[in-house]
C-alpha cells in the first residue's frame, strides 16, 4: 500500500502583513485575528477575500499580551484570555466590525449588566468589551461552533457561559452572556478543551477526558436539594492541609508513571475523576439540569512514543469536529443546522488520534508523523500537522463515518462508502523552515513560522525554496540584519475539484500494477468530493455542479474497479454504479470490449450484471447488447441464461439465439426453470410445437413448482405497475388450472403479494378494477386450500363471500365456468363445509328464483356451514341477500345459529318452515342448547297443533315422531307431565308417556 502520495493539495501562498510579531492568532467566519507579542498589546484584524489576499480591518488594544484566543462564528465575537499585572483577564470582543467603518468608541462592561436602553442604543456604532471575572484564573478556552457558548478551563473547574441575545427594544438586540454551569473536576489541571454541541473534551499533559452534558427532568425538591449540595465541590478543589502539601512537595521530586488505559463509553466511568455540577444560572420558568455522562477516557506513558523516552510528551491540539446533515443550508443563526457526527482529534508529538463520538465511540483513525509534531489542526477532509520542517497532509475518514450514520441504506446493494477503516495516507509534506502554529479557515491555511538565525541563512539557498508567493504580496525585506525571521502565512488549498481530478490521473498510475493502491486512491478521491458535498456551504457553492458530476464520476471510477479487479470486496460494483447514475448500456461500453471473444469477466461486472437484470427496470437493451449479455453468462456463469432471459431489459434479445444457448446449458444442467424458459421463447418465435414440446416435459405440479424459480415468467413489473406476460396470457386460454396453481404456488412462497395477484388476474382478464374476473375467484378458492395464515384465511374467505353474494344478489353469472366445483371444495377444502340436513330442507319447500345460480349459492352456504369465517365481519357482505325467498332464510339462520341465537332460529324457522323445525333442533340442538326441546319447541308445537287442528300434518308429525320422543327420552315422569297440555288427547302423548316410564325402570 502506498502511504505517501506526493499530490498538491497546498496551492499558492501569501504573506499577512502584519505590523509586529503574532503571538496568537485565530480565524472568523470571513477575518483573521492576529495578536502580537508583549510589546505592543494589540489585536490586528484582516478581511481575508479570494485566493487568501489580506486586507487590513483595523486593530484594537487589549488589556494586556493575549495568552489564548478564540473566535465564535455564532454571535461573531472574540474572547481572549489575558495578562497584566501578573493577573489574567477572561475578555469578550463584541460588534468589532464597527471598527472597518472608522468607529474608535469601546465599551467595555461586565457580564450580565442589565443595560438600559439608552445605553444600549450606542452599541450599535461601538465595539463592546465584556468582562467575565472568575474566582481562579482562566487557562483554556474554547466557543461552541453551533450555539456559540464559551467553555473557561480552570484548575479543577470548567465554567459554561451561554450565549445570550438580549433584545433592547425592536431594533437593538444585544449579545452577552450567563455564567450557567460549573463543572468541578477534582485534581486536574485542564491544558486545553473543546466545546461542541454540549460535548467536552479536556486533555492535560498526558490525560484525555471527554464528556457530554445531558439535559434531564428534574422535580422541585430535587432542583432545591442540587442547590443546597453546591458548596460540597468548592472544599473539594482547596490547597488541603498543610501536612498534604509537604507531601506533595516531596513527590513532586519523583516522576510517577502510571499504566495507559483506554476506556471507551460506559467504561470510561471507570477513570476514577469525579464530576460535581453546579448550576448558576438565573432561576427561570424552566430551569435546565444537566448531567454528566463519560464518553471516553485516555491516559498516556511518557514513553509510549515509538522514538523511545522524551520528557517533552505531552498531548496538544485537542479539536472537537462536527460534521452536519447534508443538504441543511447554511444559516446565520447556525445552530438550525443538524449536527450529524462529531469527532475528536488529539495528538501526542509522534502520533495523533481521530476518535468519532456519534452513537459509538470508537477509534477510526492513528495518524505516524514522520518527524515531531508541533501542532496539528482537523478539517472535515484532511488533517495538517506541522513539525519542525513540515506542513504535512493526511487523509481523513470522517466523511466516511458521517455517511454511514447518516444513510441506513449504507452498505447495501443501493449505496456503499468506503469503509472508515480505510488506511490513512499521507498527501503531502511541504518544506517550511520553522513553522510554529497553524489554524485553518475555509479553504486557507494559516501558518506562522520563525526560523532561527541559522534556518535563515540556509532559506537563502536557492536549493531550499518554499510555495511561490503571488506578486501582489508585500514587498520582501532585502536586508538580512533587519529581517526578523518570522512570517505569517495564508496557504490557499486547491478546489476540491483540481484535487479530485490529480488523485483519479494518479490512479492510473497503479492501475495494472498495484490493484489495492489504485482502489485506495479513488477512494480517497471518493471521500474528498463527498466531504465537500457534506459541508453546509455546498448548497451556495459555485461548484456544487461540478462537485455533483465529481461525485457520480467517482462512483463509476470504483465500479469499473471493483468489476474489473480480482477482489474480495467485488460486490460493491453494484451499489457504486447505482450511485454514479450510469446505464447498463453505458457499463457495457466501459467495460466489453469490441471484438474481444476471449476477454474474460471477474465476479464484481456477472455480479452487478446479475442484480441488475434481475431487477424490475425500464430500461431495454439492444439486440446487440442483449446477445453480448447472453454471451458474457455463457461463458461466466451459465446456471444464470434462464432468468436473465426473463428481465424487462433484455426484450429486443433474439430468441432463436437465445433457445441455442439454453440448449447448450440444458445439456449439462437441465433444470424446469430452464424447460420454461425455452417454452416462453417458442411462444415468443410462435413456434407451438417447440412450445407443447416443451411443456409435456414434466408434470403440471412440477411446472407450477417451476414458475416458483422465476416468478418473471408469468408477470412483470413496468413503471411499478404489474403486467402478465404473454406466457400468462396463453396459459389464461390453454391451460388456467396450471396458471392458478403456479399463482397460489408464488403467493405461499412469497413472490407475489395478495393485492399485487389481484391486479394480475383483473389484468390479465381484461376486467375493470371493481370487477372481479372468475379466474380470481378460482385463485382465492385455491389458495383457501393450502393457506395456513389465519389473516390471509380471513381476508380471502371475506372476499369469495363477498363475490357470491354478488352474483346471486346481481343475478350474475361467472364469465367462464369455475375451476372446482363446491363438491370439489367441500372434499378439498376444510373451509368449505358439507351443508347441513335442515339447509336442504328449507331449500327443497318451495321453488327458488335462483336456481341457475345454484352454484355460487352452494359454495355460500358451504362456507356458512363451515366454523371457519368470522361471522361478525360478514354480516355486512351477506346483508344484500333477501329473506323473501329461500336463500335468504338459510343466510339468515345459519348467520344466528353462529352466533348462538337460537330461539330466535326457531321462531323464524316455525313462522317461515316449520317443516325444517325439527331437522335444525335435531342437528343444532345439542349439550347446553338441548333444553330448548322442552321449554321451547314442544310448548310452541303443541299450541301451533291445537290451534291448526289436524289441518297441519306437518305439525303434527314433527310432534310425534321426533320432538316427544327426544323429550320423553331426556326428562323425568313429572317433568314430561307437567309440560304436556292439559287439553290435549291422552291416546296422542300416552305412547310417550309409557316410553318415559320404561326408561325409568330400567335406569
Amino acid at each position: 500500500m502506498v502511504q505517501l502520495y506526493n499530490l498538491h493539495p497546498f496551492g499558492s501562498q501569501r504573506v499577512v502583513p502584519c505590523k509586529q510579531e503574532p503571538a496568537h492568532f485565530c480565524c472568523g467566519q470571513d477575518v483573521l485575528f492576529v495578536a502580537s507579542t508583549a510589546a505592543s498589546c494589540r489585536v490586528e484584524v484582516f478581511a481575508v477575500r479570494e485566493q487568501g489576499r489580506c486586507e487590513p480591518l483595523g486593530s484594537f488594544a487589549t488589556l494586556g499580551p493575549v495568552l489564548r484566543m478564540a473566535h465564535s462564528s455564532a454571535g461573531d465575537y472574540l474572547v481572549t484570555i489575558e495578562e497584566k499585572s501578573k493577573a489574567t483577564f477572561l475578555r469578550a470582543y463584541m460588534n468589532w466590525r464597527c471598527m472597518s467603518a472608522g468607529s474608535s468608541r469601546v465599551c467595555v462592561r461586565m457580564v450580565g449588566h442589565k443595560m438600559e436602553e439608552s445605553y444600549s442604543e450606542t452599541l450599535k456604532e461601538q465595539m463592546s468589551v465584556v468582562e467575565m471575572p472568575l474566582s481562579d484564573p482562566p487557562l483554556c478556552i474554547s466557543c461552541c461552533p453551533v450555539n456559540g457558548d464559551l467553555l473557561v478551563g480552570c484548575k479543577n473547574k470548567l465554567v459554561m457561559f451561554c450565549l445570550k441575545h438580549l433584545v433592547i427594544n425592536q431594533n437593538v438586540t444585544v449579545l452577552d452572556f450567563e455564567r450557567s454551569l460549573i463543572l468541578h473536576i477534582d485534581n486536574l489541571i485542564p491544558a486545553e478543551v473543546a466545546f461542541c454541541a454540549r460535548h467536552i473534551a479536556i486533555t492535560t499533559e498526558l490525560d484525555v477526558l471527554i464528556l457530554k452534558l445531558e439535559l434531564v427532568q428534574q422535580s422541585a425538591e430535587r432542583t432545591e436539594r442540587c442547590v443546597q449540595g453546591v458548596s460540597a465541590p468548592e472544599k473539594a478543589v482547596d490547597e488541603g492541609s498543610p501536612s498534604t502539601r509537604t507531601l506533595q512537595l516531596e513527590l513532586d521530586e519523583f516522576i510517577i508513571c502510571q499504566k495507559p488505559v483506554e476506556l471507551l463509553g460506559e467504561e470510561s466511568k471507570l477513570c476514577e475523576i469525579p464530576i460535581t455540577l453546579e448550576t448558576t444560572e438565573l432561576p427561570t420558568e424552566d430551569p435546565k439540569h444537566f448531567q454528566v455522562q463519560y464518553l471516553l477516557f485516555r491516559r498516556f506513558t511518557p514513553d509510549q512514543s515509538p522514538f523511545g523516552f522524551c520528557e517533552e510528551t505531552k498531548l496538544h491540539s485537542v479539536q472537537l469536529l462536527p460534521v452536519y446533515q447534508t443538504g441543511t443550508t447554511y444559516e446565520e443563526t447556525e445552530n438550525k443546522r443538524k449536527l450529524l457526527s462529531l469527532f475528536c482529534f488529539f495528538s501526542l508529538p509522534h502520533v495523533g488520534y481521530l476518535y468519532s463520538i456519534g452513537k459509538l465511540v470508537e477509534l477510526i483513525s492513528t495518524y505516524q508523523y514522520s518527524e515531531k509534531s508541533e501542532q496539528a489542526v482537523l478539517t472535515p477532509q484532511f488533517l495538517h500537522v506541522i513539525t519542525s520542517q513540515n506542513l504535512q497532509c493526511f487523509t481523513v475518514r470522517c466523511s466516511a463515518a458521517a455517511a454511514h450514520d447518516e444513510d441506513p441504506y449504507m452498505d447495501t446493494t443501493v449505496k456503499a462508502c468506503p469503509p472508515v477503516t480505510l488506511d490513512v495516507c499521507t498527501l503531502r509534506m511541504q518544506l517550511f523552515i520553522g513553522p510554529r502554529a497553524i489554524c485553518h479557515f475555509k479553504n486557507h491555511i494559516i501558518l506562522l513560522t520563525k526560523a532561527d538565525t541559522e534556518d535563515i541563512t540556509e532559506r537563502r539557498k536557492p536549493a531550499r525554496r518554499m510555495l511561490s508567493r503571488k506578486a501582489d504580496s508585500f514587498k520582501s525585506r532585502t536586508n538580512s540584519e533587519s529581517e526578523p525571521g518570522w512570517n505569517l502565512y495564508i496557504i490557499n488549498t486547491v478546489s476540491t475539484i483540481q484535487l479530485y481530478r490529480e488523485m483519479v490521473d494518479y490512479s492510473r498510475t497503479y492501475e495494472n500494477v498495484k490493484t489495492e493502491s489504485c482502489i485506495h486512491l479513488l477512494s480517497e478521491a471518493h471521500l474528498l468530493v463527498r466531504a465537500a458535498i457534506m459541508d453546509p456551504h455546498f448548497l451556495k457553492s459555485d461548484e456544487k455542479e461540478d462537485l455533483l458530476r465529481a461525485f457520480r464520476e467517482s462512483c463509476a471510477f470504483l465500479g469499473d474497479c471493483y468489476s474489473r479487479f480480482d477482489t474480495k470486496d467485488y460486490h460493491l460494483a453494484l451499489p457504486y454504479y447505482r450511485m454514479s447514475g450510469l446505464s447498463m448500456t453505458e457499463v457495457l461500453k466501459r467495460l466489453v470490449s469490441e471484438g474481444d471473444e476471449i476477454q474474460t469477466y471477474e465476479r464484481g461486472f456477472i455480479f452487478y450484471l446479475t442484480h441488475s437484470l434481475n431487477e424490475d427496470s425500464n430500461e431495454e437493451l439492444s439486440k446487440e447488447s442483449g446477445n453480448k449479455v447472453l454471451q458474457i453468462f455463457y461463458l461466466a456463469d451459465p446456471v444464470q441464461l434462464p432468468h436473465i432471459l426473463c428481465s424487462p431489459c433484455m426484450r429486443n434479445v433474439c430468441p432463436l439465439t437465445a433457445v441455442k444457448y439454453l440448449q447448450k446449458v440444458e445439456k449439462r444442467m437441465p433444470s424446469v426453470v430452464l424447460t420454461l424458459t425455452k417454452a416462453f421463447l417458442a411462444l415468443k418465435m410462435g413456434d407451438l410445437t417447440m412450445y407443447e414440446q416443451e411443456m409435456d416435459s414434466y408434470k403440471e405440479t412440477t411446472l407450477a413448482c417451476g414458475f416458483i424459480g422465476q416468478p418473471r415468467l408469468l408477470r412483470q413489473h413496468k413503471e411499478g405497475i404489474v403486467t402478465p406476460t404473454e406466457f400468462a396470457v396463453h396459459l389464461k386460454e390453454m391451460q388456467p388450472g396450471l396458471l392458478v396453481a403456479a399463482t397460489v404456488a408464488l403467493h405461499e412462497n412469497s413472490k407475489i403479494e395478495l393485492e399485487e395477484a389481484d391486479t394480475f388476474f383483473k389484468m390479465l382478464c381484461s376486467s375493470s378494477e371493481n370487477t372481479v374476473p372468475q379466474l380470481l375467484v378460482d385463485f382465492w378458492e385455491a389458495l383457501l386450500v393450502v393457506s395456513s395464515q389465519e389473516e390471509i384465511l380471513q381476508e380471502l374467505l371475506l372476499r369469495v363471500t363477498s363475490q357470491y353474494v354478488w352474483r346471486i344478489s346481481k343475478k350474475q353469472l361467472p364469465e367462464t365456468k369455475p375451476l372446482k366445483t363446491t363438491e370439489d371444495l367441500i372434499n378439498s377444502c376444510s373451509h368449505f363445509g358439507l351443508i347441513f340436513p335442515w339447509v336442504t330442507s328449507i331449500m327443497s319447500v318451495g321453488c327458488s328464483s335462483d336456481k341457475d345460480y345454484r352454484e355460487d349459492i352452494s359454495r355460500l352456504q358451504s362456507l356458512l356451514c363451515s366454523q371457519s369465517i368470522n361471522i361478525a365481519s360478514a354480516l355486512p357482505i351477506l346483508e344484500p341477500l333477501t329473506e323473501a325467498d329461500n336463500v335468504g332464510l338459510t343466510i339468515r339462520v345459519l348467520c344466528n345459529t353462529h352466533l348462538g341465537k337460537y330461539e330466535e332460529v326457531i321462531d323464524l324457522l316455525l313462522q317461515r318452515c316449520p317443516d325444517a323445525a325439527v331437522f335444525y333442533a335435531q342437528y343444532e340442538l345439542k349439550g347446553d342448547n338441548q333444553a330448548l326441546w322442552w321449554n321451547k319447541l314442544l310448548p310452541e308445537l303443541c299450541k301451533r297443533t291445537r290451534l291448526t287442528g289436524n289441518d297441519c300434518p306437518i305439525l303434527i308429525s314433527s310432534l310425534k315422531a321426533e320432538t316427544l320422543s327426544v323429550v320423553a327420552m331426556e326428562l323425568e315422569l313429572r317433568d314430561f307431565l307437567s309440560l304436556l297440555p292439559e287439553d290435549g288427547t291422552a291416546a296422542f302423548f300416552l305412547p310417550h308417556l309409557l316410553q318415559c316410564i320404561q326408561r325409568k325402570l330400567l335406569s
